[in-house]
């Protein structure tokens, strides 16, 4: 039986940033993965991240930080993966030690590109993982409120729930509360659609559309996520609960949200090709977008809100005219 005490952390940026911070309240030691030497040697030194959440101060003498991924596992029972879902698979392409027998959970708010594979059936299919060793770790929570010890809520969803609740021992803090779920399917999908919907709201904010407007939006974005979530895997879950609604809303409505802030851009006048050099964070909904109107010729849904995203984004439609059409199909 894989040793489950060792917690290592792959990623360096702002969610990851707060996820360490946040294990840190609970663990004696914790490894920790970045891509880059650089930015290893400056947390050494000065005890925060360079580029995300600096006002974050590390206590680095309960870290051990890694620049190789098969070090870092090796090591570890537990890996919390918080890549960018576009560049897990070059991350992960020299993986090469065995993590069948460790938790892997996955704090990634995206889907392959290209594959189409949410994070939990990549880890099953490419590296053999279990899924009952797979665990889903979700909001609605933002790395910016984390680093202000605002209170937070997160969800955690896993096939054994046994493992889920080892999860969140280790991440429950005074300003962390944690919920228990079994559905890893539909929570992974929740948090793929809630980033295009941001993504559309922003784009009306910066059109300049009201409050009026954005409650009928996200309305209609919920049911959206709905349709999909009982297609893909379907069971008795409660979509308004935290981690179908709330993740949408705090996604959609708030100032941290880098999905919103990209729509808001694009809303605003910028090109799609602009705004993703300019922003200094991944937009997952950008490349969701395409992954779920591909998926979508199977399942054909009725998806408005994606469908407009998928035409703005990658049809080069009029963000005007897409949501004036957007704004006939919505109840």
């Amino acid at each position: 039986m894989e040793n489950h005490s060792q917690i290592a952390v792959l990623g360096g940026g702002s969610w990851a940033t707060a996820i360490v911070k946040i294990l840190l309240e609970n663990v004696d030691g914790l490894n920790w993965c970045l891509r880059k030497k650089g930015n290893i040697q400056h947390i050494k030194t000065h005890h925060h991240n360079p580029n995300y959440l600096s006002s974050i101060n590390l206590d680095v003498d309960k870290l051990s930080l890694f620049d190789d991924i098969n070090e870092t596992i090796a090591q570890s029972g537990i890996l919390i993966f918080a890549i960018p879902a576009p560049f897990l698979k070059e991350a992960t392409e020299k993986l090469n030690v065995d993590i069948t027998s460790k938790i892997v959970v996955s704090a990634i708010k995206g889907i392959i590109p290209e594959d189409n594979l949410i994070i939990g059936d990549f880890f099953n299919r490419k590296y053999n993982l279990p899924l009952n060793n797979f665990v889903v770790l979700t909001g609605p929570c933002h790395s910016e409120e984390v680093a202000l010890e605002r209170l937070s809520y997160l969800t955690i969803a896993s096939q054994d729930i046994q493992h889920a609740k080892i999860i969140a021992e280790f991440i429950q803090t005074f300003y962390i509360k944690t919920i228990l779920s079994d559905d890893i399917y539909g929570t992974q999908y929740a948090a793929i659609l809630k980033n295009i919907f941001a993504i559309v709201a922003g784009v009306c904010h910066g059109l300049r559309y009201g409050d009026n407007f954005f409650a009928v939006l996200i309305s209609n974005a919920i049911q959206e996520i709905k349709r999909v979530v009982d297609a893909v895997h379907p069971i008795t879950r409660d979509i308004k609960s935290s981690a179908y609604l709330g993740d949408l809303l705090v996604t959609a409505y708030s100032q941290f949200s880098r999905n919103r802030t990209f729509g808001t851009m694009i809303g605003k006048g910028y090109s799609v090709k602009s705004a993703i050099l300019e922003m200094n964070m991944v937009a997952e909904g950008y490349y969701a977008t395409k992954c779920i109107t591909e998926m979508n010729k199977t399942y054909k849904l009725n998806l408005p809100i994606t469908e407009a995203a998928y035409n703005i984004l990658y049809e080069n439609i009029s963000p005007a005219v897409e949501i004036k059409l957007l704004s006939k199909n919505l109840t």
